[in-house]
């Protein structure tokens, strides 16, 4: 597969001498999603901010789509066009009067024509679920609202890649989530997503490829599941485990369960849990998964389906979806993680809907089969 950016054996020195990257290696593939993780002081924020320019080797080179990364003003200007980058501090980020103007900075720059700039940006603001919010002062809002401004910044210059440094810092825990799902989107839209990050059970949880960094050293690079069930590594990161792993550990470590490979989420745990403590996973006799996508004239059918009482729980996966359940005075019972809480509501007998739209629907469909596969059972999907 094509990689989206490629860093060459990286160096980084900052001007008193300080080395920040050590021989940096990693190839980002289009479409991935991947989490940099580590302490502070890792070397994750020097590294994303040479996906974009902002900062040039001491060392080595960044590769755009094969092509190394130039740095004369009109190349990294074609580089900021392709590469977004959204930052921790996003009042950092974030300096015009009004919601539309900041969202607008990057498209005016750019050279588009006013009606195009019109349409890009809204567009992104209906994106991150913001429409409505164009004439308010940015320093008013919320600290997961001026996330969505600044991700609303980079979307409407359409770039390939989006790069988010530490996107969950200093946000509750409900618009963490909610952020995180709106990073799921901008991947399922086609784009490339990197994060860096220090929580590991968001790392595990979300990322396709997660990379492991101290002191400016790539310490291993690999899946969550084979990096976070490392614990000498774990300790050489001086990083944590995730619960899920935590948990699996010490019930291996009892014979409760065997020693394979640890599960990659509460639905995996509770599948091995279930498949070892009662020798058996249920194929049949589980509740049914409806999907509706909530686009025009979702609204009549997915009320007339809650209306008839046959659903339990509802979950609503992605900004317009949960916009939409707004709007329609739907109660949530899930707003992230959706996928693998209806599953386990459905190996529990009860169904779920799930509302989303556009390329999520695919997305949710492709999840449910892939875990009937795996764990061969048998549930029900309707799309309305």
């Amino acid at each position: 597969m094509t990689c989206a950016i490629e860093f060459q054996d990286v160096h980084f020195a900052y001007q008193d001498g300080s080395e920040s990257l050590r021989g940096i290696s990693i190839a980002v593939k289009k479409g991935e999603k991947i989490a940099l993780v580590g302490p502070n002081g890792a070397g994750k924020t020097t590294l994303l901010l040479m996906c974009n320019g902002t900062l040039r080797p001491t060392k080595g080179r960044v590769l755009l789509d094969g092509e190394a990364i130039a740095y004369d003003a009109r190349s990294l200007r074609e580089v900021r066009r392709k590469v977004g980058l959204v930052f921790q501090n996003s009042d950092a980020q974030l300096f015009a009067p009004t919601v539309w103007q900041d969202v607008a900075f990057g498209p005016v720059n750019l050279g588009m024509p006013a009606d195009r700039v019109k349409s890009v940006v809204a567009r992104a603001l209906h994106d991150v679920g913001l429409v409505g919010f164009e004439k308010r002062p940015p320093h008013h809002l919320s600290g997961g609202e001026k996330k969505r401004v600044a991700i609303a910044g980079v979307l409407s210059m359409d770039p390939e890649v989006i790069v988010f440094d530490e996107p969950t810092s200093s946000l509750d825990p409900a618009t963490a989530e909610e952020v995180m799902d709106l990073l799921d989107e901008v991947n399922h839209s086609g784009r490339t997503v990197i994060l860096s990050t220090h929580d590991v059970e968001l790392a595990y949880r979300w990322a396709d490829t997660v990379v492991l960094m101290d002191r400016g050293e790539v310490l291993s690079t690999g899946t969550a599941e084979a990096l976070f069930s490392d614990v000498a590594l774990l300790h050489r990161a001086r990083l944590k485990p995730p619960v899920v792993m935590d948990l699996f550990r010490e019930l291996a470590g009892r014979g409760v369960l065997s020693r394979e490979a640890p599960p990659g989420n509460a639905l995996a745990f509770t599948d091995l849990v279930e498949r070892q403590v009662l020798g058996r996973v249920s194929p049949d006799g589980h509740g049914r998964i409806y999907i509706a996508d909530v686009g025009d004239g979702a609204a009549d059918r997915v009320k007339t389906l809650l209306s008839s009482g046959t659903v339990e729980r509802v979950g609503a996966m992605g900004t317009k979806a949960k916009r939409f359940a707004g709007d329609e005075k739907i109660d949530l019972d899930f707003t992230y993680g959706v996928i693998d809480k209806c599953l386990l509501r459905a190996v529990n007998g009860e169904n779920s809907l799930v509302l989303t739209s556009g390329g999520m629907v695919e997305h949710t469909v492709g999840r449910i089969a892939a875990y009937m596969e795996e764990s061969g059972r048998e549930i029900e999907v309707h799309l309305i």
